[in-house]
């Protein structure tokens, strides 16, 4: 599933476009919403990839594998 690094830092980057959580960081949204997409089915092409391996550091509790990716801010 994970081809780059670059796709853990996609998920920083990129910002859900729509939905309840339109405009947050995919990296950040909550785990209910990504099991729901989980049950019901990822949407084709780049955003579901990403929104998959979303779930899968979410469902299996390695979320915390993108902080020291995340930029820092003072």
């Amino acid at each position: 599933m994970l081809e780059s690094s670059d796709d853990l830092l996609a998920l920083l980057n990129t910002p859900m476009p729509y939905g309840k959580y339109k405009g947050r960081l995919l990296a950040d949204l909550p785990g209910h919403y990504l099991n729901w997409f989980a049950r019901e089915g990822f949407p084709s092409g780049r955003l579901g990839q990403l929104l998959a391996l979303a779930h899968e550091l979410d469902h299996n509790g390695l979320k915390s594998l993108l902080d020291p990716l995340r930029p820092h801010r003072p």
